[in-house]
């Protein structure tokens, strides 16, 4: 399977370049598919954030050298540390003991192998579905940076939206809603040409007074509706698209922008569609 192969190709470059700088760009080109989409996959696929599987291949080979002699500020060194402090608390954040200690006999250490995937399709539970081509539209709303690596946004998303819950934002975000996506949209604008930002908005073609403006793109979408408490249903839901539909759907993430429509405001029992820009697969051979 073409897509399998691809994500294990950009696997084996972070393999290669483990003792190097890794450019997360160049991984992301390997798997045809933005530096974001990368990221999110591998997390949906592996369980865990691409950096901390970085981290623990990195330091499973670190233990690897120290045992066979080597000196801890070269290991340090070696694996992207520039001082033996940091080395120290991320080794140790591993293996559980200092790097010093893990020359010694009869230390236990831990070892994290290589992932490679491979891909089952159950099918068990339908996944419901519709493709939309939709012309560029612009939103109102409130946003923040993100970050390029993934895994130091997890706080940044969920602050926005304590924010904009206790200031009243989103009271005076509805009434400008005029467009369609109709709802609250949580919109991830990660392409590769602009800077990362995390967008809570309305689509809306009114003035937007105190909120900033942004257009998101013409895409074909794949949509999906879901329900169910938050954030619980939507993450699963995201999952199952990239596990479950995306491998033999024909088509790839496209560079552009995740939206989470939000149609219901009850967390416990929300009504929702997450809409995933994309492209048929054959467009980028």
């Amino acid at each position: 399977m073409d897509w399998i192969t691809r994500l294990n190709q950009a696997l084996a470059y972070i393999e290669e370049h483990l003792d190097g700088k890794i450019e997360l760009e160049q991984a992301a080109k390997l798997a045809y598919c933005s530096t974001y989409h990368f990221q999110r996959m591998f997390t949906y696929l592996a369980g865990i954030p691409l950096s901390e599987y970085i981290r623990r291949r990195r330091m499973t080979r670190a233990a690897l050298d120290l045992q066979n002699g080597a000196k801890v500020l070269d290991v340090a060194l070696k694996y992207g540390y520039e001082s033996p402090t940091a080395f120290n608390r991320a080794f140790r954040g591993i293996h559980g003991v200092s790097p010093s200690n893990a020359k010694e006999p009869g230390v236990p250490l831990r070892s994290f192998p290589p992932i490679s995937f491979v891909i089952t399709i159950k099918g068990e539970v339908e996944l419901n579905y519709r493709m939309e081509q939709k012309d560029a539209f612009r939103i109102v709303g409130m946003s923040a940076p993100l970050e390029k690596e993934i895994e130091k946004n997890f706080q940044t998303v969920p602050e926005l939206w304590n924010k904009a819950a206790s200031k009243g934002m989103l009271q005076k975000l509805i009434p400008l809603m005029n467009g369609q996506p109709s709802g609250v949209l949580g919109i991830c604008a990660c392409g590769e040409k602009e800077d990362w930002r995390y967008w809570i908005a309305v689509a809306s073609d009114l003035p937007s007074g105190d909120f900033a403006s942004y257009t998101v793109p013409a895409f074909t979408w794949a949509i999906f509706p879901g329900t169910g408490p938050m954030p619980g249903a939507i993450q699963e839901l995201e999952k199952r698209v990239a596990t479950e539909w995306l491998p033999t759907s024909g088509y790839e993430f496209a560079d552009g922008p995740d939206m989470e429509v939000y149609l219901t405001p009850d967390p416990k029992n929300a009504t929702f569609e997450v809409w995933i820009p994309v492209r048929k697969a054959s467009e980028v051979r």
